[in-house]
């Protein structure tokens, strides 16, 4: 597991991943929480506004790996050019 996040490719690969899916979760949660929860059971609700909260979540964790990876490929190219 460790092996994945040597690489800021991977790491700026998921970042993305983590971001897209934040941004789908968020708009979900909102819509299905205050635009049509009249129509959800209990659960599917609890859900729903589950989802308002870990959608900016990974937002954040996105976000904070996204800047990560780039720190590491700036580094990585600061290296390479005083060798």
């Amino acid at each position: 597991m460790l092996d994945f996040f040597e690489s800021p490719y991977r790491v700026l690969m998921a970042s993305h991943v983590l971001l897209v899916g934040g941004l789908v979760m968020l708009l979900a949660g909102i819509v299905l929480a205050y635009g049509l929860d009249q129509y959800l059971s209990l659960p599917a609700l609890v859900g729903s506004h589950a989802m308002t909260i870990l959608g900016p979540t990974a937002i954040k964790i996105g976000y904070v790996m996204r800047l990560l990876a780039f720190n590491r490929l700036r580094v990585d190219q600061l290296h390479h050019a005083a060798l």
